[in-house]
């Protein structure tokens, strides 16, 4: 086994998803879904580890279901985000998604979620990392045309 071959084998492989959902309060409003999660006493996007031999957007999607209760449909990749976890390599692939359906109930992992808009979102991320995928999000969304006069 190459050394490059080796260090992939002991990354962590994560996915995850920024679900969002148009605002229950204002027509033209986007809020994202965090997640807080009492073990780390922190606030992240869902994610979580890859089965093995999982497909990455089949284990966020499911990581979504399991940290939040609600259902999606996937958007655009918004890309990969990389750190160390107990001296360990982690890679965690990040798609939009969408809320259909669902509602939470707290759990072992997750105990709270806030549906927030961005910039409350940005500044509420325990991870400066985990702010340039909101960025990434609101790139990806389809732009709302004005309402003509």
């Amino acid at each position: 086994m190459s050394e490059s071959t080796g260090a992939r084998a002991r990354t962590v492989l994560a996915a995850g998803c920024v679900l969002w959902r148009r605002s229950p309060h204002s027509a033209d409003g986007t809020e994202i879904c965090l997640v807080h999660r009492p073990k780390y006493d922190d606030w992240s996007h869902p994610k979580g580890k890859l089965k093995h031999a999982e497909d990455a957007l089949a284990g966020a999607l499911r990581e979504v279901l399991e940290e939040t209760g609600h259902h999606c449909s996937p958007g655009a990749r918004l890309g990969t985000v990389s750190y160390l976890v107990n001296g360990r390599p982690k890679e965690v692939v990040y798609w939009a998604a969408e809320a259909t359906d669902g509602a939470f109930e707290p759990n072992d992992e997750v105990d709270r979620v806030l549906w927030l808009p961005p910039p409350t979102a940005r500044t509420r991320l325990t991870q400066p990392r985990d702010r340039l995928l909101i960025d990434a999000l609101l790139d990806s969304l389809p732009v709302k045309s004005a309402p003509e006069s």
